[in-house]
């Protein structure tokens, strides 16, 4: 039985990790969130960590708000950054396992086509740069540290895309959704099921973990209003110069995620098929109504 660490246990991947974790006789879970332990405090981070004694910490805890990374730049990299380079320093002091959650904004989507794990990193911003500053602690610091890059999260625990639209959907008659922008919507129960399959096969290194398919937001926006039965709402494509967004996303991020089948087996189910299943879990029985 592995003696598990998570950290950031109550966040919208968080949630669905402990529930799949505690789930398993494999595991010896302890989650811990910011009442338990600030990440961005070295010293209480390495002993608390230090002093469980995991054989695993997982690192779930992040500042994940895009555009308010731009204007906190020094909280971001403070827990993007920073946060993990302590972990890792309270890992590494015990001898255990640091895992490390990324994501695809590590990229500028300039290659148009999808991105494997040893593609050059060139991020547009503060929340890329702190996450790959982030990657580049476990690297320094670890001798068998796990990355695992992942994109667009969406789950019942806490605020997203998905949640958004349906939001709006009961506000609005016309929605704006950016068109060009393109990649793979993730569903956080499947992206727990990759953490456990890479934790048991003691994976390290860079790793992509997202579903399978890529949409615009608009494409994904128009489906999620489809699969929820909404009608009477319009959904109009604009660009992304047009939602005068501060912070400038990646206009194509595909994550390939060939490493995780060879090595685990693995091909995340298409993404809308985790939509339609995640929609469902709202309302057991009848489909998404709002």
């Amino acid at each position: 039985m592995k003696r598990i660490l998570v950290i950031g246990a109550k966040g919208m991947l968080g949630r669905d990790v402990m529930e799949r974790f505690c789930s398993s006789s494999l595991y010896d879970v302890t989650g811990w969130d910011i009442d338990e332990i600030d990440v961005r405090i070295e010293k209480d981070t390495v002993e608390k960590i230090s002093c469980l004694r995991p054989e695993v910490v997982l690192n779930l805890a992040a500042l994940t708000h895009v555009d308010e990374c731009e204007s906190q730049e020094g909280k971001a990299f403070a827990v993007n950054a920073e946060g993990m380079r302590h972990i890792a320093l309270g890992a590494s002091k015990c001898g255990a396992r640091a895992v490390y959650i990324s994501t695809d904004y590590v990229f500028d989507g300039q290659k148009g086509r999808a991105y494997v794990e040893d593609d050059p990193p060139h991020p547009l911003n503060v929340y890329g740069r702190s996450k790959l500053q982030g990657e580049h602690y476990v690297q320094e610091l670890t001798k068998d540290g796990l990355i695992v890059r992942t994109q667009w999260l969406f789950g019942k625990h806490g605020n997203n895309f998905v949640a958004t639209v349906l939001r709006l959907a009961r506000e609005k008659k016309e929605l704006s959704i950016v068109n060009d922008l393109r990649g793979s919507p993730t569903y956080t129960v499947d992206l727990a099921n990759v953490l456990s399959a890479l934790i048991q096969c003691e994976a390290k290194g860079v790793f992509h973990a997202a579903n399978s398919e890529t949409c615009t937001w608009f494409e994904y926006g128009q489906s999620i209003l489809e699969f929820s039965g909404i009608t009477g709402v319009t959904v109009r494509p604009i660009s992304e110069k047009e939602s005068n967004r501060p912070a400038v996303r990646p206009p194509y991020s595909e994550l390939n995620c060939q490493k995780l089948k060879q090595v685990t087996g693995m091909t995340l189910r298409p993404w809308s098929e985790a939509l339609k299943e995640y929609l469902n879990s709202l309302n057991p029985g009848g489909g998404y109504r709002p």
